[in-house]
């Protein structure tokens, strides 16, 4: 991949002030609730090259709108993949990658860094009705998880629109050596903390 090749990386930050069992929670019962996003435009050789600021709501089910219109707002063409911190930021806030994918014409990858047995057990805890059935809906559409080794660390990848082989060669494209975070990834997530905090005064 050329040093110059940009990627957008997309990751969220939010207080968690939510009640541990907030069964049937949706966005319309917590309008204030917001969670911070931030695109983070970054080169293969690490160069910082914009950034811009979104929000979506804190269980609600907006996240792939706010994303898109992130890509948007920036009017960066020249990016070529979008990453993504998981599937489900702003607390199961899911992000649906394939409509995402065709509303941004790019590859979609969204990363997580842990393993997992899945969200629908989870879901299914947290949510019922119409609020869960929107979930599952968008997570049991969700293409899977394939572990991505990057130097000793081990991440899990799901692809929109790019082949498993060329997803795990980008992520590595993008992994500093001793990182385990793709670059794009790790300066969102520092931008959507330092956001939040600063919008919290």
């Amino acid at each position: 991949m050329k040093s110059g090749t940009r990627a957008l990386g997309v990751a969220e930050s939010y207080a968690d002030q939510r009640s541990p069992k907030g069964r049937g929670v949706d966005a319309s019962e917590r309008p204030d609730a917001e969670s911070v996003l931030c695109g983070a435009v970054v080169r293969a050789d690490r160069v910082v090259d914009g950034a811009a600021y979104g929000t979506c709501a804190v269980g609600g089910t907006d996240s792939t709108d706010a994303i898109r219109r992130l890509f948007s707002d920036l009017g960066r063409e020249d990016v070529r993949l979008l990453f993504v911190a998981g599937v489900a930021p702003a607390w199961f806030n899911l992000v649906d990658l394939e409509r995402l994918a065709d509303a941004v014409e790019r590859p979609v990858l969204s990363v997580s860094f842990e393993g997992s047995s899945g969200l629908a057990s989870a879901l299914r805890e947290q949510f019922s009705g119409d609020a869960l059935d929107a979930r599952l809906s968008v997570y049991e559409s969700l293409p899977p998880r394939r572990p991505v080794d990057v130097g000793d660390d081990t991440v899990f990848v799901r692809a929109v629109g790019i082949d498993d082989e060329a997803a795990a060669r980008a992520v590595r494209a993008y992994t500093p050596e001793g990182s385990g975070r793709p670059e794009p990834l790790r300066v969102a997530r520092l931008l959507a903390r330092s956001g939040r905090r600063w919008r919290e005064g």
